[in-house]
């Protein structure tokens, strides 16, 4: 029972942390976003192979398809890199969209957003 416990505190800290990033919870994105971390959390190999094993676990969860993912994913970070908290993103990536620079790759943001979420929530 307690790893049921242990997976519901980190979805919270998870959905937590891509509404601070500025993720709107009415995308489609911010699902599969969400469960891209929480998957990556608990294998960070997936983030080496978003296109190859990511997409299709999440789709077929979702009864989507991995194209419809990998969009909805791109999307999400897109309105979240433009409309975010941009102190947030300097301190998680190292750079914001003040800095002229373009948003982070669908892998890169996962990665990063796992890393925190793996560092903060030591097992």
């Amino acid at each position: 029972m307690g790893d049921d416990f242990e997976t519901i505190k980190l979805e919270q800290y998870v959905t937590r942390l891509i509404l601070q990033l500025g993720v709107p919870a009415h995308l489609r994105g911010y699902q599969y976003l969400r469960e891209a971390i929480m998957q990556s959390v608990e294998d960070m190999e997936l983030v080496g192979s978003v296109t190859k094993l990511l997409y299709p676990e999440i789709s077929k969860k979702f009864h989507s398809t991995d194209q419809k993912v990998e969009r909805a994913i791109r999307n999400a970070i897109e309105v979240s890199w433009t409309r975010g908290n941009t102190d947030i993103f300097r301190e998680m990536f190292g750079y914001s969209i003040e800095e002229g620079r373009m948003r982070p790759t669908n892998s890169e943001y996962i990665a990063r957003v796992a890393d925190k979420v793996r560092l903060d929530f030591p097992e």
